[in-house]
């Protein structure tokens, strides 16, 4: 089997399975006061300063959520309710149009049903906002925005955002920018104090991590209303019992996922070259989405894991199955939209053609990817393509 999903879900690091396993037969809830409660207590607390220093923050700014989901939704819509609290002209937020849908939802649900205005940064062919589409967009009223949002890097076709640029130009308006950075953290150089972020997300089974469990890095001047009521932990913006195997295991897969990230660019955005050549030799017409070039210290470019193909006059979906009765496992998108017929909303707001946007696959890599997941693609693409193609689009 050739496991190319990592963009979906990668498999969990065997120091964090250690952490978790370990933590699993212990007892305690982590707001109680007795010793079990210490002690669970206690772990948490290093787990969060694990995260922040992996994380470039301070871990005060670490909010525990069950994921980068609830993280984006409390990044969202808790900073719109208070900055509308604060001043009730501020309705309009600014979100890319191609956004996890975990973040478009979210601001969808505030114009359906908070009357928020929602409006959508212009993005060019590779799917990036620029910092002067943001300004453009906040100057036309800087008193009515309530913030704006745009992701680290597209979790489809890679496009990686200037996001210390497009931060800089919300702080001139006092503006706050929230960036998902579920696909960014453990690819690329993620620093959230660096970063001039109001508020960052992040999740655990990206980086090695557990399902269930995220982040959301958040300002410590911001006060978000909360999406969940009770009892109050989290700085009293995300109450919930902790999960405290879970967050210890985050805590070592995120620490492990930033001390090998420059191993990470490095051979595994090699394998990821390795792909797109191969798939290009077996089908030469097939389209790169996103901004070809590779990330790095004078380029934003792509995330290293991340090679994205259009295939003309084939069905993604019919493309998907061939490969994987071959045991390779790819995604034509999301996880979180598989099965949906209908093209890519990351595609249809490059410009992209709707028809073309239906013949995609995204290959995603990760730590356990090796060659020999390749040289499986190189040697199946091909006739996959010429089988999908023969029988059209659906």
């Amino acid at each position: 089997m050739a496991y190319l999903d990592h963009a979906a879900t990668t498999p969990m690091l065997p120091e964090a399975v250690e952490a978790m396993t370990a933590q699993l037969t212990v007892v305690g809830n982590a707001s109680s006061l007795h010793a079990a409660g210490r002690r669970a207590r206690r772990t948490v607390e290093e787990a969060r300063e694990t995260l922040a220093d992996a994380l470039g923050a301070r871990p005060s700014e670490v909010v525990l959520t069950s994921g980068g989901t609830e993280a984006d939704n409390l990044a969202v819509k808790g900073l719109f309710w208070a900055r509308r609290a604060a001043d009730p002209a501020r309705i309009r937020v600014l979100a890319s149009p191609v956004e996890h849908h975990a973040v478009l939802d979210a601001v969808h649900w505030l114009g359906e049903h908070e009357g928020a205005t929602i409006e959508y940064l212009p993005v060019d062919a590779y799917g990036r906002v620029h910092p002067e589409a943001l300004r453009a967009a906040i100057e036309r009223n800087p008193d009515d925005v309530a913030l704006a949002t745009v992701m680290w890097a597209n979790n489809e076709i890679g496009t990686v955002m200037p996001i210390r640029q497009l931060a800089d130009v919300a702080a001139e308006f006092d503006v706050p920018l929230h960036a998902d950075a579920v696909q960014a953290f453990g690819q690329l150089p993620v620093d959230f104090g660096a970063s001039g972020l109001a508020a960052m997300t992040v999740s655990g089974h990206k980086v090695g991590g557990p399902y269930g469990i995220g982040a959301l890095l958040l300002g410590r001047e911001y006060a978000p209303v909360p999406v969940l009521h009770g009892g109050g932990q989290e700085r009293h913006v995300r109450s919930g019992t902790l999960d405290v195997p879970a967050v210890a295991a985050f805590a070592v897969a995120g620490r492990i996922a930033a001390e090998r990230r420059d191993w990470f660019a490095r051979e595994i955005g090699g394998l990821r070259d390795e792909l797109i050549a191969a798939v290009r030799a077996a089908a030469p017409d097939a389209i790169l989405g996103g901004d070809p070039a590779p990330a790095g210290p004078d380029t934003l470019g792509r995330l290293p894991a991340n090679a994205h193909f259009t295939f003309p006059g084939c069905e993604g979906d019919s493309l998907l199955l061939l490969l994987d009765a071959q045991g390779i496992e790819c995604s034509t998108g999301s996880a979180c939209t598989a099965g949906v017929a209908q093209p890519s909303h990351v595609l249809l707001a490059t410009g992209t053609d709707p028809d073309l946007a239906r013949g995609t696959l995204r290959f995603s890599l990760g730590h356990t990817t090796t060659r020999a997941d390749i040289e499986a693609v190189a040697k199946a693409i091909g006739p996959a393509v010429e089988r999908a193609r023969s029988a059209g689009l659906s």
